[in-house]
């Protein structure tokens, strides 16, 4: 019964997700500020970290729940009724530089809305403790999605700071393996490769610098509900932090590697740098979180078992 219960409860929580896959599957690109690819990795967190637990859901709050789904559900739907256009237009007031960055961040301030108050009618506040991954990855990739809109290229100096270390890193790697000329000033690199020249200009977003805060939130919260030393939390931490910074390298040089060898051509290159980063950073998140609980699931199993032993 309780299974069921859950069960039930991850199928309402997951409703407006599937709906807009089923009803906008074009939505769903994997970008971090062109859709809602970021929607189905908050699901994925949701999922793992409450599917397996045995808590019962009573059919009350599963009622209760119901409607507020229909109303987010009903929110997706009405963007394509002229909604969209509304936020759109309400850029202008507010002084919004990236428009796209604004009316995404809307469907991701809903669904964490939607999804901590859905939780919390669930579980009250140990949500906190039992999911809080899911709602902190849809609230910071808003935040995100915020500061991008308001601030975006270069004009947030601090998080623009580290852009020029990563050009210049990318551009000495590029020379160690010999893929072509490449010369880096500040944010911008000069490339020259098989296929003609090509100037790249490096912002924050594209350095990746929006993963790492993302990473941090995350893996914040997923080490503070997890029962294990302070020093492993902390080594976890840092080891996750180093990945991504490393992970962010790779996408550079992967934007760079593209334009030397495959094409100068700026349409297929953006095409490519639209999913450059997320298909490398989120599943690196929720492959490291994964290796995390393995790891500690296998000593704690250890553990229980010298203490039987030594019973």
């Amino acid at each position: 019964m309780e299974n069921k219960t859950l069960l039930a409860g991850l199928a309402i929580i997951s409703s407006p997700i599937l709906f807009a896959l089923i009803a906008f599957p074009d939505s769903f690109s994997l970008s971090w500020n062109q859709g809602r690819g970021g929607f189905l990795f908050a699901l994925a967190f949701i999922v793992a970290e409450l599917l397996g637990l045995k808590i019962l859901i009573s059919k009350k709050k599963l009622l209760a729940v119901l409607p507020i789904a229909a109303l987010t559900i009903g929110y997706l739907a009405s963007l394509e009724l002229g909604l969209r256009d509304f936020i759109e237009n309400s850029a202008e007031h507010y002084n919004v530089q990236l428009i796209y960055s604004w009316t995404w961040m809307w469907d991701f301030v809903v669904l964490a809305i939607f999804v901590m108050v859905a939780l919390t009618i669930f579980f009250g506040k140990r949500w906190i403790r039992l999911a809080p991954a899911g709602p902190i990855f849809l609230g910071g990739s808003a935040i995100i999605l915020s500061l991008d809109a308001f601030f975006p290229y270069d004009t947030l100096g601090p998080l623009q700071y580290v852009v020029p270390y990563l050009v210049q890193a990318n551009v000495w790697l590029i020379g160690v393996l010999d893929l072509g000329i490449a010369t880096g000033r500040d944010n911008i690199m000069f490339l020259k490769g098989d296929h003609g020249s090509m100037v790249l200009q490096v912002f924050w977003p594209s350095a990746g610098v929006h993963s790492v805060i993302i990473y941090s939130l995350v893996m914040g919260a997923f080490l503070l509900k997890m029962n294990i030393p302070r020093n492993r939390k902390s080594i976890y931490f840092v080891i996750g932090i180093i990945g991504t910074i490393i992970v962010n390298m790779i996408r550079i040089f992967s934007l760079s590697w593209y334009a030397l060898k495959v094409t100068t051509d700026s349409e297929a290159w953006e095409e490519f740098h639209a999913i450059a980063g997320e298909i490398m950073f989120l599943p690196w998140l929720f492959v490291f979180l994964l290796i995390v609980i393995l790891i500690e699931s296998r000593r704690l199993k250890k553990l229980e078992s010298q203490g039987l032993s030594q019973k």
